[in-house]
């Protein structure tokens, strides 16, 4: 999707002015409403699971497998997580007073950023657009959603659903493409919640700097995958076939090329392709466990990435059906698009390096990726790995699985992004922590005051 730049029709103030009028009344400020508002949306996804589905089959062709993994279950977590520890996250927190500043009481005092616009993205267009919505609730935030109009059946029922569950005075959600979503950003919000690619996320962050405002920005990038000579390749070949081929490739954290020695390339190649057999057949193209590719500019784009490599593994497609089958390529030339742009689809390439500190400077030769992933048996290896390279959020001897762990903020770092949320991260993001001192006014500390001295200076050095 490409933003126009020019001076959009201003087709949203009003909507977006209801929703601060509406947030300046108070309401959203109560747990209370914060906390109906999150089972409200909770019960929204429970009692149309089935039509949640059917509209990713129609976009995604989902299996309801990874409808559950991938869209519902992560954020049916995040709900309860949020309800569980809304009162603790909202409450102040205590900080201490030096003794300059005595008698006094100092602490932050969470409160709501206002009127925040939350962008999602196509590929998992439930969970990225409603799972910034958490954080945005539980911090009694109102909230204009954009879901993306390349997935239109299910932008359809979330426009239809969250009218239907969640408070209208204080949630919209805005349909349409490139001239709805430029309307949007000419808007001021008190925040906005990017989720899609760096090229159009440069242009949000462009949009809201005009008015000062934050954003958050869920980009993506080329998580490498390095698979050291210690690692166990049936494992290491099970979960990253796995993790490459979840959602036909189309996640931002997919392993988005393998780095590999010599002693380990054929083996873990041979690894892969049993793996390809038993988790979809011998027919990939027909599995009904296998998505298909968004839309025929993106099944084009991923076929033009086949040229730039040997196939070893895969490589048929079917453009009637927009599938793409799981694909492993050998002997990528390094300046390929292949290699200098994300995938976003099925196809892996395997690259041959010497050994792990090559592999190291392979991917610190690249922009930080959103995920950095290492197989590997060894300590040694996983603590150079971990100190030598960074990502936005890393995984040792598997992918995806830091998604699970709320505590863990995701977010990505350079190119990849900027902001976490996830658990309290998304809490505290999407509010203004603010910084207050009380003052007792007894007694009073005379040496702060003019006229100064030099007795005055040496008790200030020995007490500030």
């Amino acid at each position: 999707m490409t933003i126009q730049t020019e001076q959009p029709i201003p087709m949203f103030s009003d909507k977006v002015s209801s929703l601060r009028a509406y947030f300046d009344q108070g309401a959203t400020r109560d747990l209370a409403w914060r906390d109906r508002q999150l089972a409200a949306l909770a019960a929204m996804l429970e009692d149309h699971e089935e039509r949640i589905a059917e509209a990713l089959m129609v976009d995604l062709a989902k299996p309801e497998q990874e409808v559950y993994l991938g869209e519902l279950a992560l954020l049916f977590s995040e709900i309860k997580l949020a309800r569980k520890h809304l009162k603790k996250w909202a409450r102040k927190r205590r900080v201490s007073t030096p003794l300059a500043g005595q008698p006094g009481q100092s602490w932050v005092m969470p409160e709501p950023l206002g009127v925040v616009l939350i962008i999602g993205a196509w590929n998992y267009p439930i969970q990225l657009i409603l799972g910034p919505l958490i954080p945005a609730i539980a911090a009694g935030n109102c909230a204009v959603l954009k879901p993306s109009e390349v997935a239109p059946k299910t932008a359809s029922l979330v426009s239809s659903l969250v009218g239907a569950y969640l408070d209208p005075e204080a949630f919209a959600v805005v349909e349409g493409g490139v001239e709805e979503t430029t309307a949007l950003l000419s808007e001021r919000f008190d925040h906005v919640f990017y989720t899609g690619g760096s090229a159009v996320g440069k242009i949000v962050m462009s949009a809201a700097a005009k008015h000062l405002t934050p954003v958050t920005l869920e980009l993506g990038g080329k998580s490498p995958c390095i698979v050291d000579d210690s690692a166990d390749l049936a494992s290491a070949a099970r979960r990253i076939i796995w993790g490459k081929c979840v959602n036909a490739g189309q996640t931002c954290i997919a392993p988005d090329y393998v780095l590999v020695t010599p002693k380990n390339k054929e083996a873990l190649i041979a690894a892969m392709g049993k793996e390809l057999d038993r988790m979809y057949g011998r027919d990939r193209l027909a599995s009904t466990d296998y998505c298909k590719i968004i839309n025929e500019r993106h099944f084009d784009r991923l076929l033009q990435y086949l040229d730039d490599g040997e196939t070893i593994i895969g490589g048929q497609h079917d453009r009637e059906r927009l599938k793409i089958e799981p694909t492993v390529i050998g002997n990528v030339r390094m300046d390929s698009p292949l290699m200098t742009e994300e995938i976003f689809g099925p196809i892996l390439p395997v690259i041959e390096v010497a050994d792990l500190d090559a592999a190291l400077a392979q991917v610190r030769a690249g922009d930080k990726p959103l995920a950095a992933y290492l197989f590997t048996t060894n300590k040694h290896n996983e603590q150079k790995f971990l100190s030598t390279i960074s990502a936005g959020n890393m995984c040792i001897n598997d992918v995806f699985m830091f998604m699970l762990v709320h505590d863990l903020p995701f977010g990505g770092v350079g190119n990849s992004g900027m902001g976490q949320y996830h658990g309290q991260a998304g809490f505290d993001r999407l509010s203004h922590l603010k910084s207050v001192m009380r003052r007792g006014r007894f007694p009073e500390i005379w040496i702060r005051f003019a006229p100064y001295n030099a007795f005055k200076i040496k008790l200030l050095k020995l007490f500030g």
